[in-house]
């Protein structure tokens, strides 16, 4: 029996052919985004070669971007990247409802701890005070998107920790049920790597590309209301936004 299109005597190298095979199947349809690839045996045994040959071949799609490895669970082919607007202030459920993706989120952590200088300071408060910290995973359709870790001062946070946060968004508890409506945020945005708290919160390797945002939302009066750091994976997710050009002056 003839192995899939697999040809030696064909000059290209094994790995090369077995590639090409595996990017048409995933380009078709054949293996759909966030499906499973066949483990290495399954491959060997489906391609007639070897280990050496099928472990360059894996390799060299990730490279492409084309497929990924997830800890213990096996090789998945990617989902196409999500592209979302920085144009207006949004959570994270709003943004993926707008994109048609099904959003939904893990809490990790939830606790009242002192604010670290940095905390301190984009709430507003001497450091040292008594802070909310709020660690989640958000998933776009099942696929861990963002580990956003958020910061609220402490009468709040304790009102916001006693809700579903895996079904509330944190923006709408603070709007609709706590009248705290959000006027405006600054955005910080920097390329990281993922550490060991990230790419065990995203199921991804450490040092892996990471979209840091951080982010810090005011209410009336400029007052800051929510600091975040969300870590977006950095493979699954770009970002845009629009500028005007300022009017030149005489």
């Amino acid at each position: 029996m003839s192995h899939m299109n697999i040809d030696p005597d064909n000059p290209t190298p094994l790995y090369a052919q077995v590639e090409a095979v595996l990017a048409a199947s995933i380009a078709d349809g054949t293996y759909a985004p966030g499906s499973r690839l066949p483990n290495e045996d399954g491959l060997i045994e489906r391609f007639g070669v070897s280990r050496t040959t099928i472990h360059k071949t894996v390799q060299n799609l990730i490279k492409r971007g084309l497929i990924e490895i997830r800890r213990g669970k096996g090789t998945f082919v990617t989902q196409p990247k999500i592209t979302q607007e920085l144009t207006e202030l949004s959570g994270f459920v709003e943004d993926m409802q707008a994109l048609g993706r099904r959003p939904s989120a893990r809490v990790l952590d939830k606790q009242v701890l002192p604010a670290s200088d940095t905390v301190a300071r984009h709430l507003a408060l001497a450091a040292g005070t008594l802070v909310v910290r709020i660690q989640r995973v958000r998933l776009a359709d099942g696929v861990p998107l963002s580990f956003d870790e958020t910061w609220l001062p402490k009468d709040l946070g304790e009102k916001v920790i006693g809700n579903d946060l895996e079904t509330e968004p944190i923006f709408a508890l603070l709007e609709q049920k706590y009248d705290t409506p959000l006027v405006e945020a600054e955005y910080r945005l920097e390329a990281t790597c993922a550490n060991e708290t990230v790419a065990q919160a995203l199921g991804v390797e450490p040092g892996s590309p990471i979209f840091l945002i951080e982010r810090t939302s005011y209410g009336a009066g400029h007052q800051p209301v929510d600091y975040e750091q969300l870590h977006y994976r950095g493979d699954q997710i770009q970002f845009v936004t629009r500028l005007a050009r300022r009017s030149k002056r005489g």
